[in-house]
């Protein structure tokens, strides 16, 4: 961006004598007694006017020209060419979502898998510079989208997830072990998977833990979310009569994924409703903010050259046209 400055900028209050300069020309114009006198003028009247007579006021005019640039000249105008270099160092994140049938459940609104959605989408838009993978486990886990900057894409990808897409169960270690893959070979300086379950592991390959174990190996920190209400929740079941809700106790075991946080140097949320499932990701989104290096350079170049040539033109044409043109007689 290029924006002109004054080195010295006081001198242009020079420019405010212009003013009682052209007062004062005006008013000696106006006062000026004819040096001849005739008797009669009518035959004035009908003479045509000279080009001497439009050109009268150019002395005058050519002088503030040269009094205005040589202000401006020492006034020093200075244009700066002001540009920045960004350097960011954005985060990987991987977000491991249960869809098991348990995350129906209606004690978030509309369900638990439905906000879930919702929320994980308002973390991602306030992550332009990062990039983000999703991996859904269930009785078994899937990469539903690869670590991208294209969260469109990682977005439509997230709205077309159903419980239905992976064998029922709750194979948390599989789904954390998965996220791990994506991120193990990541160069960002920062590595964070968001796990997020409403119940307890009793499918898979690979435990909880062992799969916490992973993560810390490779320098990847693991928020854990536990998502469902205190106590009952209501649970649509399909019956020959249609939906018939029941309720079933809220288990999640806190104890493996609180200590699947600590090991990994991160924190275990408990979300009990929508509200605190936004104020959980809020939390973690200042937790991990990404780091910008911005380095400004701004280059002066002096551009008072071109007044001093238009004030040497200006005098120039001023004195050539007052002894030729305009010359009078004394």
């Amino acid at each position: 961006m290029n924006a002109v400055t004054f080195a010295n900028p006081w001198f242009l209050l020079l420019l405010l004598f212009i003013l009682p300069a052209l007062g004062w020309y005006i008013w000696k114009g106006n006062s000026k007694e004819s040096a001849l006198q005739v008797s009669d003028v009518r035959g004035f009247m009908t003479a045509g006017r000279t080009w001497r007579y439009y050109l009268r006021h150019l002395v005058f005019a050519l002088r503030m020209i040269v009094f205005s640039a040589i202000v401006i000249v020492l006034a020093r105008p200075q244009s700066t060419n002001r540009w920045s270099s960004e350097v960011t160092e954005g985060i990987d994140i991987v977000l491991a979502l249960d869809i098991s049938g348990s995350m129906l459940a209606e004690d978030f609104k509309p369900n638990r898998l439905e906000a879930s959605k919702d929320v994980a989408i308002s973390f991602i838009n306030n992550r332009p510079n990062d990039r983000i993978g999703l991996v859904i486990f269930a009785g078994e886990s899937f990469t539903q989208c690869p670590l991208t900057t294209d969260h469109a894409v990682l977005i439509n990808l997230l709205n077309e997830i159903r419980n239905d897409m992976l064998e029922d169960g709750t194979a948390i270690g599989n789904g954390l072990a998965t996220a791990v893959t994506r991120l193990k070979d990541s160069k960002a300086k920062g590595k964070v998977i968001i796990l997020l379950t409403d119940g307890v592991s009793n499918k898979g390959s690979i435990s909880p833990v062992t799969a916490g174990e992973i993560a810390r190996t490779f320098n990847i920190r693991v928020y854990t979310i536990g998502v469902g209400t205190m106590g009952m929740a209501p649970y649509p079941v399909r019956t020959p009569f249609g939906i018939q809700y029941q309720q079933m106790e809220v288990e999640i075991d806190e104890d493996v994924l609180r200590q699947i946080a600590q090991m990994t140097e991160a924190n275990y949320y408990r979300a009990t409703n929508n509200q605190k499932l936004k104020e959980i990701y809020a939390e973690i989104d200042k937790l991990e903010k990404i780091k910008i290096d911005e380095k400004r350079f701004s280059e002066k170049k002096e551009e008072y050259l071109l007044f001093g040539i238009l004030a040497g033109i200006a005098l120039l044409l001023e004195i050539i046209i007052r002894n030729t043109i305009l010359r009078t007689i004394p």
